[in-house]
């Protein structure tokens, strides 16, 4: 069953929706339950739901994550209209992320699979604010080309995805057709790489979305690397730009490199800021360049928006602006204060 919610979004995403769940937790229950502290794992339904039933009585807050989800977000509290696709379970954690999607204001292409895990990240945070986190993709890896929104994608501006919709044929098979539709209604496609490990797993099929598909790249340092075999930033976004695309390399604290087809490459300066967790960082340089190029701006100014998003995103905690920061952050880009 897919919930879909009338309206017209100028960004379609399809991506893995995770809902975190944090608890605060003590030294002792991690050694209960035999994690590694301070480590991301990855895990299956049965070891998520044995982490769950262990914390069921703590106070636990939860948030939509997913690093497309996380993009759509950020573009909504931007103030552009986003929906998202996405598989959730038929249960509890479910229940919470399409009602806290709808709170962020994302229109949700969700599809309910019934009695399936709703893919979640499970955070426990010990009194030293150490984060131990376990991930479980659950349902995720269903989606296929039926969950998606066709008439949305043809009505967007741009369709988002990023490469751990890789992962599975199936989910292959879904972005394949969304990008046929995309192609067919000149909706501009946007790919972030999204992780060094995508790139080793599915390199030659990156390089073919990249050459015949794609009109916005993004990409770290790490990917484009091992994308095309040289470590040079710069060198990276002309080289990819050649494919006919807009490019951008994110380069960490040394900021980014854009280039578009042909021309002169654009040298991002970051923002200096006191960086307290760069969870989210690159979904939220991909939110502020998206945004830049809908409404117009040149490539060096949606660079350098995007690094001043990415910029407030590493001075909090977490991957999500509260509507606080939200409101402060339009207003100054109506102000130009990220200029």
């Amino acid at each position: 069953m897919t919930a879909q919610v009338g309206g017209k979004a100028k960004v379609y995403g399809i991506g893995n929706p995770l809902i975190d769940v944090l608890a605060h937790v003590s030294d002792d229950d991690i050694e209960t339950l035999e994690l590694e502290k301070g480590t991301m794992t990855l895990i299956d339904s049965e070891r998520g739901n044995e982490i769950l039933k262990h914390i069921d009585d703590r106070e636990k807050q939860y948030a939509c994550g997913g690093s497309a989800p996380n993009t759509m977000i950020t573009l909504s509290a931007l103030g552009i209209e986003t929906a998202l696709a996405g598989i959730v379970g038929s249960d509890e954690l479910g229940n919470i992320y399409t009602k806290r999607l709808k709170d962020k204001e994302v229109l949700s292409d969700l599809s309910v699979v019934s009695g399936g895990d709703t893919g979640s990240c499970i955070v426990l945070v010990t009194p030293d604010y150490e984060r131990t986190m376990s991930t479980r993709l659950g349902v995720c890896q269903e989606f296929g080309p039926d969950h998606v929104n066709h008439d949305r994608i043809a009505q967007a501006d741009y369709f988002y995805f990023t490469g751990y919709m890789w992962d599975t044929d199936s989910q292959k098979e879904a972005i394949k057709a969304a990008i046929s539709t995309a192609r067919k209604n000149n909706t501009k496609v946007a790919f972030d790489v999204a992780d060094p490990f995508c790139v080793e797993r599915h390199r030659d099929d990156f390089h073919d979305l990249i050459e015949n598909y794609v009109d916005v790249l993004l990409a770290n340092r790490d990917e484009a690397r091992l994308l095309l075999d040289f470590d040079d930033p710069e060198k990276a976004s002309a080289e990819l730009a050649k494919k006919n695309v807009i490019a951008a390399v994110k380069n960490c604290a040394d900021g980014s490199c854009i280039t578009e087809n042909n021309s002169k490459t654009c040298l991002i300066d970051a923002f200096t800021v006191e960086a307290v967790d760069s969870t989210g960082a690159g979904d939220n340089y991909a939110a502020g360049f998206i945004y830049g190029l809908i409404n117009g701006y040149s490539i060096a100014e949606a660079g350098r928006l995007a690094s001043y998003i990415a910029a407030q995103i590493v001075r909090q905690t977490g991957a999500q602006f509260d509507e606080e920061t939200a409101n402060t952050i339009k207003q100054d880009i109506s102000e130009g204060k990220w200029r």
